[in-house]
């Protein structure tokens, strides 16, 4: 075989990594005089390296991510009160192997969605599969859908290693449609011991008042708080801060 008839055996046989470097490994084993084995060698690392990544990027459009964040850009010296070993401790993932929560509460602008975003990508880095969910926009989805459709979503919500529900009750209250199915993926993931982030602005005391329901939310709050960590999260808001900061830089006008 020539290298054109090699080329079109590994997009035939869809080894894209492989076929992407060959003409440079040819090209440095000529010039390095490398042994066979020392090319191939490469040629078989720069495939797994580019399946890896193909997956990974697969992993994150999955999630419903809208950004890659990280706990390392957080400034923690602005919130020293929040609880920053409890959130490293988290980012291990070894609550995703355990089955267990985590439920991570507080006042607005204090870093809670940043965390659990970490955590989410963090855990597609690692081989996970992660759904990620803005409580408010996707029960609202589930409220107007109809009856398969809420069966689809319910599935999807339920399947995943991982489950973030962000901003829990942000609204305050939440459709009937909504409130059933918070408990069936709380449920339901329970019986299936997969891990479930929930982070809220709301106090566990007043979920009952937003769910409409005392008897459903202590049902929820039963099975979430079991196997479970809750963070709370206390101080000033990073938005806020941000704000003022753009503000300052802005050019006055005359």
């Amino acid at each position: 075989m020539n290298m054109t008839e090699i080329d079109n055996a590994l997009r035939q046989l869809r080894l894209s990594g492989m076929q992407q470097t060959l003409s440079t490994r040819a090209m440095q084993a000529q010039a390095s005089q490398e042994p066979f084995l020392e090319t191939f060698a490469a040629l078989l690392q720069d495939e797994l390296e580019r399946r890896s990544s193909v997956l990974m990027e697969r992993r994150y459009k999955r999630s419903g991510l809208d950004e890659k964040v990280s706990l390392a850009d957080l400034d923690w010296r602005f919130n020293p009160k929040i609880p920053r070993a409890a959130c490293f401790e988290l980012h291990t993932l070894k609550f995703i192997t355990q089955g267990a929560n985590a439920l991570i509460v507080g006042k607005p602008g204090t870093g809670k969605s940043h965390v659990a975003k970490s955590l989410a990508y963090q855990a597609t880095l690692q081989g996970y599969d992660v759904r990620y969910l803005e409580a408010d926009t996707e029960f609202a989805r589930y409220a107007l859908a109809g009856s398969q459709d809420r069966a689809n979503l319910l599935r999807e919500w339920v399947k995943p290693d991982l489950l973030i529900v962000d901003d829990l009750f942000l609204a305050r209250r939440i459709t009937a449609e909504a409130a059933e199915a918070l408990q069936a993926i709380v449920h339901q993931r329970y019986k299936l011991r997969r891990a479930l982030v929930v982070t809220s602005n709301r106090v566990v005391q007043d979920w009952g008042k937003y769910l409409g329901d005392a008897t459903m939310a202590s049902t929820i709050l039963d099975r979430l708080m079991h196997r479970c960590v809750m963070l709370e999260f206390e101080g000033k808001s990073y938005r806020l801060k941000e704000a003022a900061a753009r503000l300052a830089v802005q050019p006055e006008t005359s």
